[in-house]
Formats: C-alpha cells, sequence, structure tokens
C-alpha cells in the first residue's frame, strides 16, 4: 500500500496491517499516521475483510512517535501543532472505531505511541521477550492523545502503575496490566496469533460489528470532547519548556535538565 504500511488480504478475509519502518522502530511519522488512518478507512469499509491483524516489521512494533516529527512541532505554531495533534487523534480514534476486530500481533518493543496503538486493538498477543513503557514524561511530554484509550484498556488503577513514571516494564506485566492477552516465546507468535482469528471466521461480520459498537458504547467514554481535550493537552505539552529541554537533550544525546539536578 505505501513504502511505510504494509496491507496484505488472505483469500479468508483477514487483512494483515504491517507498520513498516524497521530502520525507525516504526516510529509514528507524519506520513505514517496518514497512512494508518487511510487504512483504517479503507479496511472498515471493505465488505471483504473479517479480520484485521496490526504488527509491526523489524524488532520493534512501535517505538512511539517520530522525533524528528515531535521536533518539528517545537518550531511550529500553535495552528500548526494542533493539526497535528488532532491528526494523531484522528488516527487513533479510527483504529478504536473499526468496525472488525483489531488484533495485535506484537513482535517486539512498545513505546509511547505504540501503547496507544495496542490499547486501540481489541486483544493484543505478543512475544514475551518484549519490552513496554510510557516514556513521554522522559521528554518532557504527557501521554495525551492516546491517554484516553490507554486508561480505557487497562483502568485508572492499573494505569497509575506505569502512566507517569516512564519506567519500561516486560510482557508478564503487560499481560497483568490487560495490554496483552498473553504473552509467548517468539516462535508461538503466529499460532497464538492464528488463535485469536480463527474464532472470528464462524461469526456474522455485521453482528461482530455492532457487538463491537455496543461494547464501546457501554466502556469509558472517548467522545469528541474527550478527544479534543487531549489534543489541547498534547499541544500545550508541546509548548512546554520541558518539552523543549527534553527533546533537545535526546537529539544532543545528553541528560535533560531534571536528572540529577540539584533540588537546591
Amino acid at each position: 500500500m505505501h513504502d511505510d504500511l504494509n496491507v496484505d488480504l488472505d483469500s479468508r478475509g483477514v487483512a494483515t496491517v504491517t507498520l513498516n519502518r524497521p530502520d525507525k522502530h516504526n516510529a509514528l511519522s507524519k506520513g505514517l499516521i496518514d497512512n494508518l488512518q487511510a487504512a483504517a478507512h479503507s479496511l472498515g469499509t471493505n465488505p471483504n475483510v473479517r479480520v484485521v491483524v496490526l504488527t509491526g516489521a523489524g524488532a520493534s512494533f512501535c517505538a512511539g512517535g517520530d522525533l524528528a516529527w515531535m521536533r518539528d512541532q517545537m518550531q511550529a505554531d500553535g495552528d500548526t501543532r494542533a493539526a497535528e495533534a488532532r491528526r494523531l487523534a484522528h488516527m487513533l480514534g479510527a483504529l478504536n472505531t473499526l468496525p472488525k476486530p483489531l488484533i495485535g500481533r506484537v513482535q517486539g518493543q512498545a513505546f509511547g505511541g505504540g501503547i496507544g496503538l495496542l490499547s486501540v486493538c481489541d486483544v493484543a498477543v505478543g512475544v514475551n521477550t518484549a519490552r513496554f513503557a510510557l516514556t513521554e514524561t522522559r521528554l518532557g511530554l504527557i501521554p495525551a492523545t492516546i491517554g484516553p484509550y490507554v486508561v480505557a484498556r487497562m483502568g485508572e488503577a492499573a494505569a497509575r502503575r506505569v502512566f507517569m513514571s516512564g519506567r519500561r516494564f516486560g510482557a508478564d506485566e503487560a499481560v497483568a496490566l490487560g495490554l496483552l492477552a498473553r504473552s509467548v516465546p517468539e516462535a508461538e507468535l503466529d499460532s497464538a496469533t492464528e488463535a485469536e482469528i480463527v474464532p472470528y471466521l464462524a461469526c456474522a461480520p455485521g453482528a461482530v460489528a455492532k457487538a463491537k459498537a455496543q461494547l464501546r458504547s457501554l466502556g469509558p467514554r472517548i467522545d469528541d470532547t474527550v478527544i479534543e481535550q487531549s489534543i489541547e493537552r498534547l499541544v500545550a505539552a508541546w509548548e512546554s519548556e520541558e518539552a523543549e529541554e527534553g527533546i533537545a537533550a535526546f537529539f544532543d544525546r545528553r541528560k535533560p535538565r531534571w536528572i540529577d539536578a540539584d533540588p537546591a
């Protein structure tokens, strides 16, 4: 479909969507965000698609937002920042409301926005060697546009364990937090994914779509107001001195000033 996103549809109606920026650990660039939203629309309206699998190429499932794209926001005006935040939020919303089962096949690490992508999947299975983290606060940012989906997936109590600290955690904890349904050795990942696919092929597609829509309506509220608030929070974070320092420190290959800072 695109150089940074591959979409393959098999004879059963199973579409595999593969993030294809392995050299960048499948970080979410402007182009990849747009292509994911377009894929969600195309697959959602295709009557031949029964199930969608989301995975990544290379060592990482998704390392989060592309930092070069984030750095561009530091130089942009307010309207541009808001448009870019809205781009990310609407992509996540399109995947979250996809009228097909969305199964995450997590073949590697997932950080930041990668956790957001996991959170909009209906179920996810991952390799037991994968590492996870909500890394935004380490850069002076917050998990803003992904936040509603992360909390809907984990629940507030579980999310509090990882939402603010930026710490890395393993696949077993990802299962305990509700991000993964289960973790398996790499050799078993395809069979574990297939085990999630097969039951849907015996279900009426329209009924599956309606059941998913009903379930979403019964869960935590993620409407236009909540999404706009998340956009405003991301823009505000991009405009902060901490974000400027955190992203600059990353590119300068140094520690940001809040690490080992003199409390006096």
